[in-house]
């Protein structure tokens, strides 16, 4: 039974699900930061994915970094699976400006959280889900 890590729970809202992955956006408003996370139980590396789960992970990666392009015209998408803190798999994919407050730099640890308002979250949520919807992307309430 997959059930999303705590921490996960508590940094993030749910934005969809993709036929593999639930997708994930990150409660940090300093920058657009969205969250894959294949929906199996204990998997904590790639490797772990069959080979046709590892294909679907990278079709929906490309899908989001794609649509990720085309609704905030990043500088660059940093895409990066640490498991640190959380051992669960998951892959992070942020938009990054170099007028972010961390640029050229790693994001973590960089400013404190910002927190988004109500409208912020909503309109954040909206404009990546009408981007993806239809894509094998259904959207859920975050």
């Amino acid at each position: 039974m997959f059930e999303l890590d705590s921490r996960l729970v508590s940094d993030t809202v749910v934005v969809g699900d993709f036929p593999l992955c639930r997708l994930l956006m990150h409660r940090d408003a300093n920058y657009p930061w969205f969250i894959l996370v294949p929906r199996l139980e204990a998997v904590t590396e790639i490797y772990h994915l069959s080979e046709e789960d590892r294909q679907q992970l990278m079709r929906e990666s490309c899908q989001l970094a794609e649509a990720l392009v085309d609704v905030f015209s990043p500088d660059k998408i940093n895409i990066a699976t640490l498991g640190n803190m959380v051992p669960q798999l998951h892959m992070h994919h942020v938009v990054r400006y170099k007028t972010d407050g961390a640029w050229p730099n790693p994001i973590w640890g960089a400013q404190a959280p910002a927190t988004y308002t109500d409208a912020q979250r909503c309109q954040r949520l909206e404009s990546i889900s009408n981007v993806l919807e239809g894509e094998g992307f259904v959207a859920l309430d975050g």
